[in-house]
């Protein structure tokens, strides 16, 4: 934690002049950019995936007829031909999987006061009079008003906005890819594939309930994951 939190003064420090009392939440979206940079390969990987499970959509129909109403037969076989294939059905889960230590990260360390037996110095850090380790019910307790109000009524204007996009894109893609009937034979996937659009949503959630540095990191990664996916998915 004490080196992670050096990483974010560091960071912040090199931004001060562009930033100035805003440096340290510039800081947190550029960490949250190089994160999602690291993750970019798996993403493209991911995006390979989708369109691979989508070129063996018609084998897939051709082993439903084919073991008909032997629902065991036909799932070993559709488990067998990803294997062949080579293609994970939950190969999209992978790059949120691995994004949640950092928001972790973030979280803890805007969540104690004290660092390596230390006073936690990234505390004092704002973003436009929002405190980098308040929360939406500090503001509300506060009477909701003034720049901390406006600050989070902005990120939840964003977040509705990429949530939004990001509900109808995988509605959509989920149609095309034809996921519904044929992947369901992989055992958890037809679930995950039903629940998935609506994930977007719980962000308006989260951005609530964390730090505001944490809330920076997953409005920044939504919106990402947004821009990504309307570039990999095209």
């Amino acid at each position: 934690m004490s080196a992670f939190a050096g990483l974010v003064e560091h960071l912040a420090d090199l931004l001060q002049p562009l930033f100035h009392a805003s440096a340290a939440a510039a800081a947190i979206v550029l960490f949250t950019a190089l994160v999602r940079l690291l993750v970019h390969p798996l993403s493209r990987a991911a995006a390979r995936g989708q369109r691979a499970r989508a070129e063996l959509q018609p084998r897939i129909a051709e082993l439903r007829k084919r073991h008909g109403k032997d629902q065991e037969a036909l799932q070993k076989a559709v488990l067998e031909l990803h294997t062949e294939e080579k293609v994970s059905p939950l190969s999209g889960c992978l790059p949120g999987l691995l994004q949640l230590p950092a928001f972790f990260l973030l979280y803890h360390l805007f969540s104690n006061s004290t660092i390596g037996g230390h006073d936690n110095g990234l505390l004092s850090h704002d973003l436009l009079g929002a405190p980098l380790g308040g929360r939406w019910s500090d503001v509300l307790a506060d009477g909701g008003l003034g720049s901390a109000g406006l600050v989070y009524l902005a990120l939840f204007a964003v977040v509705a906005v990429v949530a939004t996009f990001n509900f109808r894109r995988a509605r959509r893609t989920a149609a095309a890819v034809a996921v519904g009937e044929a992947d369901q034979q992989v055992p958890g996937v037809g679930a995950v594939t039903k629940v998935m659009p609506y994930l977007s949503y719980f962000t308006l959630i989260s951005v609530a309930v964390v730090p505001l540095a944490a809330a920076l990191y997953v409005v920044t990664s939504t919106t990402w994951s947004a821009v990504e996916r309307a570039v990999l998915y095209r």
